[in-house]
């Protein structure tokens, strides 16, 4: 292959793998892999000349595909060169004085406030183009809205979302396949939200790390003036060290060992003159200004022995490719599995049982496979599925290869179905444990949905089986007899369409007045019109309304479940009531069944107080909280739950 030839075809490698990750926010190749192929990229233009006008060196991010607003920025964003090597900085630095700080992996966020307000908040997009979230900026948790400074002031930052707050928005999630991969992901999706209480309910956080610009302020042509500036006025700023290059390794080292315990997730460090003027007068490269460089962490790498390849059936059919390889130690914990994703991936990387192979954790979290030392490209392709020994096929979508069962009766689809049906955000079936449910249909006690209303005819046969006795199963009744009264957006998403999640079945029903038999009859291009929907969801849900063994199923849940009444139109008196509720409640069992009911009244509810919220819900009316003095701050209303079921006549059953 020629060196043009190479240079086409990383061009494409690259920019298809910007688009999934950029807007999509999805991962089809490691960060590994795309570091070395963005490297192979470059050298090669360096040797032959040549750079594209497609190539990712040239351009930033990717197009915004979401339906908020666009934004054009004054002047485009660049990224940043980068470097692993450690003297290389020092090179870089020169005898002039810089600032060191966490490059974060989030989203970069502009902000603009005018007389000490917030005014506007843009995405950086692709660099030229961004999207407009100033309504969900106003939602970050440690992001000031108001502040004592009048001028203008434009500054940038990125939003991200800490490791332990991904790990806890996870657990609440009891479907494993629709928990999210990672923190920028979600971020990504949080801070991208048509309604901002979604934003609100992530922990997003605000991390400030460059002033743009500032009216009549002397900084002293210092960038730590400019930081120190932007903490007094309540932002929370990127940890930074001054540094020179005496000091600098040894700051750098301070930072190795600080990310093993940072909850925060970054991808590496930046570091930038502190020299303003100095900075501006060297300009930037059509890609990269020059007066910042990023360095970015060499993974940890181990190498092992690839023992076996673990074929994994999800609910949707699809089976994923898992590496099995001897333990190693990496980032302090014991790992001896990895995703491979796809079949695509697995073909790239060659592997074969036997093989040396490398292996990291993707932002210190996600192991991943990063190099096949051997190659041996001998793993065999299951040609039937390893949990039903149904026929498998090797499907492709976009020009990725992906392996499927097709079997609609395999017994880990029907697991996984069934355990989402009886999940939180669907039917939510206390006491039916995924346990529970591969039990049950070993037995043939539940075989499709509506089973779960028909477990009275094995009573003798539960009763007498280990873990439960006649409490336990009459618990469990209860609560099968108590989930026959349902929602319909619940009822959607818990029949497990493919691509139809808990925000999408809350749309779709809304759209459709919450008459389901409106949407089990709807077309294709009916459903596409649907805001947020479009085709592919679209697609899915006519099929599955169309599929002759659904429509049976789906006959024999409505003989059970009861759809509660959702009144819609002008009965919606709350219609542009914004409610805050706080504290423990006593007449709901949490806070997700009063938001409901708010919300079917029209009303909305938020997580922070604001000059715009109707009342604030807490049955501590007097509590020294901060939404208490924050409401008491903005004269808003503090109300008892009583108080707030009286005032709206609201009773509760």
């Amino acid at each position: 292959m020629s060196s043009l030839d190479r240079i086409k075809e990383l061009c494409k490698i690259l920019n298809k793998a910007s688009e999934a990750y950029y807007a999509k926010d999805e991962e089809i190749i490691s960060n590994f892999e795309y570091d070395s192929l963005y490297d192979e990229l470059v050298k090669l233009e360096e040797e032959t000349g040549i750079v594209l006008s497609d190539s990712p060196t040239r351009k930033v991010g990717y197009e915004p595909v979401s339906f908020l607003p666009k934004f054009t920025h004054p002047s485009p964003m660049l990224s940043l060169s980068k470097t692993k090597d450690r003297e290389e900085l020092r090179e870089w630095l020169k005898d002039k004085e810089g600032l060191l700080s966490w490059k974060l992996d989030g989203l970069t966020i502009v902000l603009t406030y005018d007389d000490g307000k917030l005014t506007n908040a843009v995405t950086r997009g692709n660099g030229e183009v961004g999207e407009v979230i100033t309504q969900n900026a106003k939602c970050f948790k440690n992001l000031p809205v108001g502040i004592s400074y009048k001028g203008h002031l434009v500054l940038r930052g990125e939003a991200v979302i800490s490791y332990s707050d991904f790990k806890k928005i996870n657990e609440r999630i009891d479907n494993p396949d629709e928990q999210y991969k990672n923190p920028r992901n979600l971020c990504s999706g949080s801070v991208r939200q048509l309604d901002p209480k979604v934003t609100a309910s992530r922990n997003v956080c605000f991390f400030a790390f460059n002033l743009v610009e500032a009216e009549d302020v002397d900084f002293k042509n210092s960038r730590f003036e400019q930081m120190k500036f932007l903490s007094s006025l309540g932002f929370e700023c990127v940890h930074e060290e001054k540094v020179n290059k005496d000091t600098l390794l040894e700051k750098i080292e301070w930072y190795s060992n600080e990310i093993k315990t940072y909850d925060i997730p970054s991808d590496g460090l930046v570091l930038m003159y502190d020299d303003i003027a100095y900075g501006k007068s060297l300009g930037s490269t059509a890609k990269a200004p020059r007066n910042a460089i990023a360095f970015k962490w060499q993974d940890e790498q181990a190498e092992t022995v690839l023992r076996e390849i673990e074929w994994s059936p999800s609910r949707t059919g699809l089976i994923n490719p898992v590496a099995i390889f001897d333990t190693v130690d990496l980032e302090g914990t014991n790992v001896s599995r990895a995703s491979v994703h796809n079949i695509s991936v697995m073909r790239s990387l060659k592997l074969g049982i036997g093989d040396r192979i490398l292996v990291y954790k993707a932002n210190m979290i996600i192991p991943q496979v990063s190099e096949n030392l051997t190659k041996s490209d001998n793993v065999v392709i299951p040609e039937v599925c390893p949990s039903c020994g149904g026929q498998t096929v090797i499907e492709s979508t976009d020009g990725t290869d992906v392996l499927m069962c097709k079997n609609p009766l395999c017994p880990v689809k029907q697991e996984k179905s069934l355990t989402l049906f009886a999940s939180r955000n669907a039917l939510s079936i206390d006491g039916v444990s995924e346990e529970t449910i591969v039990k049950f249909i070993e037995k043939g006690f539940i075989k499709e949905y509506a089973d779960f209303f028909r477990l009275e005819r094995y009573k003798n046969d539960i009763v007498s089986m280990e873990g439960f006795g006649i409490k336990s199963y009459e618990n469990m009744i209860a609560s099968c007899e108590k989930a026959k009264k349902t929602t319909l957006p619940k009822l959607l998403y818990g029949l497990g369409i493919e691509n139809v999640g808990v925000a999408n079945a809350k749309l779709i029903a809304s759209f459709y007045d919450y008459d389901f038999d409106r949407i089990r009859n709807a077309s294709v291009d009916e459903l596409s019109s649907i805001d947020q929907v479009g085709e592919v969801i679209a697609t899915s849900i006519y099929n599955f309304f169309h599929d002759e063994a659904r429509i049976k199923e789906i006959d024999n849940i409505l003989e059970y479940v009861e759809l509660e009444k959702i009144e819609t139109g002008e009965e919606k008196d709350l219609l542009g009531k914004t409610f805050v509720i706080t504290g423990s409640l006593n007449h709901f069992e949490n806070r997700d069944i009063l938001k409901e009911i708010i919300e079917n009244r029209g009303g909305k509810v938020s997580g922070s107080v604001s000059n715009k919220t109707e009342a604030l819900i807490n049955n501590d009316v007097t509590s020294s909280s901060g939404k208490n003095k924050r409401a008491k701050e903005l004269g808003i209303r503090i109300i008892s739950e009583d108080d707030f079921l009286k005032e709206y006549n609201i009773s509760v059953n």
